[in-house]
């Protein structure tokens, strides 16, 4: 569709410089032709001396007329064809949509309506929105995300018009997203103010969830299963980051926004939401968040990975990094000083979740993999590594 609109741009655009010219060089010519029948009819056989002058300021018109007729007709040119462009950009500009837009065949835009209008079932909250669990006609059950919303009820019609029509196609990006280890975008629904994205289903919830049950000895997560875990977040990381394009930053990655099925493999929750939004914050103070956050307001896919370093740090010692003893003096101020800390100390293995200690192979990985946990949280970006390093390592810890 983009190269067939850019064909017609160019195709017009070649036709007005063509049109405009070859009606220069016609004025040209009227213009050489009617000098030379003035200056027949006006002079003798021989012109005389007293009349060469003449000739030379007729002559001189003619190339100025020229030379000013040709820059005329190059910039006219010009600006035909940057009206055209915009023109054809508008024509072809994304439209505001109503209602539902679904990208599964499993749902029906008339049925999901349906089901959006009637009380469903909250399943948790985060400061861009809400979840509710959604029962479909078909039986099929889904996730439904309603954002907070956009806040654009004071701004003026256009602006207003802008912003959502730039949050539908940041939604049309991430609805092309698809990878084991990501949260798929199956459908959307754009009411007056705000959005509600529609999700697959999990039944195990978040990963949160499972480590608030851990926590308090109600579940048990072995080493294999927390490792893959983490494996599955840093390629779904690791997706976005290097095979999207245009490249996609999670900007809000934590827990919470990790979701896990039947078989607890991770899927990535909330990718790329923090940045759509306009009015969203995307700093965090439960600990997640990179320092250069907060310093300099910049987020980077290091940022990303900073997030994912205390994601791995969590799974590894089974503490949330909003612990008050973090704010203790024994703590650290942080997750991450108190490994590096006990990494410099020689004492790693005292930071590792006590339910995991026992096989001397698993806490070889878990003691390779505090380290990996260490340079993640590097205070600066340049010093942490990328997610397609991170993959190899991790995958491979089994073999060292």
């Amino acid at each position: 569709m983009e190269k067939s609109c850019l064909r017609k741009t160019l195709t017009l655009q070649i036709l007005i410089i063509f049109f405009f010219f070859f009606y220069l060089l016609c004025n040209v010519e009227c213009r050489v032709e009617t000098t030379y029948h003035q200056h027949i009819s006006s002079s003798s056989d021989s012109p005389s001396p007293s009349r060469v002058p003449e000739l030379q300021k007729n002559w001189r018109r003619i190339i100025l007329s020229v030379l000013f007729g040709c820059l005329t007709g190059f910039i006219a040119a010009i600006l035909a064809a940057v009206l055209i462009r915009l023109l054809i950009l508008y024509m072809n500009r994304t439209p505001i949509l109503k209602g539902p837009v679904v990208f599964s065949p499993k749902i029906a835009p008339k049925t999901l309506q349906l089901a959006l209008s009637n009380e469903n079932q909250l399943l948790g909250s985060s400061p861009n929105g809400k979840y509710y669990r959604t029962v479909l006609d078909n039986g099929l059950i889904v996730a439904v995300k309603r954002l907070e919303p956009l806040e654009i009820g004071s701004q003026e019609a256009p602006q207003s018009k802008t912003v959502k029509r730039r949050v539908q196609q940041e939604l049309e990006i991430l609805a092309c997203v698809r990878h084991r280890n990501l949260m798929s975008l199956r459908a959307y629904v754009r009411e007056r103010d705000r959005f509600s994205l529609v999700y697959d289903y999990v039944v195990t919830g978040s990963l949160e969830d499972v480590m608030n049950r851990v926590r308090l000895n109600k579940l048990q997560l072995n080493w294999e299963v927390r490792h893959r875990i983490a494996v599955g977040l840093i390629k779904g990381l690791d997706y976005l980051h290097s095979s999207c394009k245009p490249r996609i930053l999670h900007c809000n990655l934590k827990p919470s926004n990790v979701m896990l099925d039947a078989e607890f493999e991770p899927r990535l929750a909330d990718c790329g939401l923090a940045h759509l939004m306009p009015n969203s914050s995307r700093l965090d103070s439960s600990g997640y968040t990179a320092p250069e956050c907060f310093q300099n307001s910049r987020y980077t896919e290091k940022s990303d990975i900073f997030s994912f370093g205390v994601i791995l740090g969590v799974l590894l010692t089974g503490r949330d990094p909003s612990d008050p003893f973090f704010g203790e003096v024994s703590g650290g101020g942080s997750l991450g000083r108190w490994l590096r800390h006990l990494q410099q100390a020689g004492e790693t293995r005292e930071a590792l979740d006590k339910s995991l200690l026992g096989e001397e192979v698993e806490e070889d990985e878990m003691l390779m993999a505090v380290r990996i946990v260490v340079v993640c949280l590097s205070d600066s970006p340049a010093d942490r590594p990328s997610s397609d390093e991170l993959v190899p390592m991790l995958t491979q810890l089994h073999s060292f």
